[in-house]
């Protein structure tokens, strides 16, 4: 029999988004996941479906890739509960290894350490036996919050610095689309590059949102150290609170800021939905683009997209 070209859509038509990590799995399984109409995610995003391989620590909720290739044998979408992995719990880190991972993260610098780079140079050299993707948690989430005091002389410019690499990486994949991005898997060791290492550089803020002060201070306020600490400090709250509401890392809450204009509440929505608040669409990449020129016709398209309001705020948002 034909293969079903529906296989991967739910019952209300909507196609079936899923999630594995770069890698000889993805490679195999993507080929047969949109053959039969499913989607697949750049990042792990709310609603989709985490695969993972049999045997590897998975988190909870995760989907053996047995399942694609087994609706793919029978032909038919099959439930996914039979083929949810049990929960492994990960090592635990030792004194040793957090101690050892201080080592290696002191003078690296904010955009460093919330990258991707640092964390695969330590994974080759065998820093611990963990993952990067481990070893990056375990700092950003544990061993910084109980070991950082802000200091009175914080620069507010690494704010900016943050989120220019993180901006980086979304005009990366952005500009990509997930057909490509299977392509694009051959080519690969099966590290998962950081974008970031070699995408333009560019400095971009959001206003109105989680970070108010830095534009005033910037254009308002005289330079003051304890106005610096406290915009510091509430970049990092807000972002490692949707890390732990939302069970996402750094790279995954960054994203939804650039797509939602650095608005908290939009932001919070869509981690949680995947959707705007408004019903409009998330900016992308190419709407940014689209955004720079200077035509009268390109930006009413914009405006019937996204709205006057959503369009004014981007313009505001970008140039910050």
């Amino acid at each position: 029999a034909a293969r079903s070209r529906s296989l991967f859509l739910w019952d209300d038509g909507r196609p079936m988004r899923f999630y594995l990590r770069p890698g000889l799995a993805k490679l195999r399984l993507a080929p047969l996941l949109l053959a039969g109409g499913g989607r697949l995610c750049r990042v792990q995003e709310p609603g989709a479906v985490l695969l993972a391989q049999p045997g590897e620590v998975a988190p909870h909720g995760a989907v053996s890739t047995e399942y694609v290739t087994e609706c793919v044998e029978r032909n038919q979408r099959l439930p996914l509960e039979p083929f949810l992995l049990a929960t492994r719990r990960r090592p635990a880190f030792t004194e040793a290894e957090d101690a050892a991972l201080l080592q290696a993260v002191r003078g690296q610098g904010t955009v460093r350490v919330c990258g991707r780079a640092l964390w695969i140079e330590l994974e080759r050299s065998g820093l611990t036996p963990h993952s990067w993707q481990a070893m990056r948690e375990r700092y950003l989430l544990h061993l910084r919050p109980r070991l950082w005091e802000l200091p009175q002389t914080e620069d507010p410019t690494q704010i900016s610095g943050l989120f220019a690499a993180a901006n980086r990486e979304f005009e990366s994949t952005e500009s990509e689309s997930d057909s490509s991005d299977v392509a694009k898997l051959s080519t690969q060791d099966g590290v998962e590059r950081s974008p970031g290492e070699t995408a333009s550089d560019r400095k971009t803020g959001p206003e109105d949102s989680a970070f108010p002060d830095i534009q005033l201070q910037r254009q308002e306020r005289p330079k003051s150290s304890c106005s610096s600490s406290s915009v510091v400090g509430q970049v990092i709250k807000t972002m490692e609170h949707f890390m732990e509401k939302f069970a996402v890392d750094l790279f995954t809450v960054t994203q939804a800021f650039l797509k939602n204009s650095g608005d908290v509440e939009a932001t919070s929505y869509f981690l949680q939905t995947g959707q705007r608040l408004d019903g409009y669409p998330v900016w992308s990449r190419e709407d940014d683009l689209e955004l720079q020129k200077d035509d009268e016709h390109v930006r009413n398209k914009l405006i019937a997209k996204f709205g006057a309001e959503n369009v004014a705020k981007r313009l505001v948002f970008r140039d910050s």
